[in-house]
């Protein structure tokens, strides 16, 4: 997670939003002991996500939760998007991917509209 992702849960206190998961928080100011379910990274995220992404034998999948920054330093390593869209257009807001302009080409895998209007949509790279 980022730390934009991660404050909304800490302001409310809740330190480990997701203890069913091995949680990592990327921040260079947020303070590493915030919980004992919950490690703080403070330095390359990249880095981070291609040793979880080598442990030999792990079976999981690396999730990402967190806004465009983040994103734009994962894009390297990121295999698969899930992206839900809404029909409202608010006009402004964090950008999915920010960084440097770098186009990464993604197939549509799978794609399931709700009678809401929602869309979930699932991106493999290619």
């Amino acid at each position: 997670m980022g730390l934009g992702a991660y404050r909304p849960a800490l302001d409310t206190g809740i330190t480990s939003p997701y203890a069913h998961l091995r949680q990592y928080v990327v921040s260079t100011t947020l303070e590493p002991d915030v919980d004992p379910a919950v490690t703080v990274v403070p330095g390359d995220p990249l880095a981070l996500v291609r040793e979880l992404k080598d442990e030999t034998g792990s079976g999981l999948d690396v999730w990402l939760c967190g806004g465009g920054r983040l994103a734009g330093a994962l894009l390297p390593e990121i295999d698969e998007l899930l992206l839900k869209t809404y029909p409202v257009v608010a006009g402004s807001g964090i950008p999915m991917v920010d960084g440097a302009f770098d186009p990464t080409a993604f197939d549509v895998a799978e794609r399931t509209a709700f009678p809401n209007g929602v869309t979930l949509t699932r991106l493999t790279r290619r």
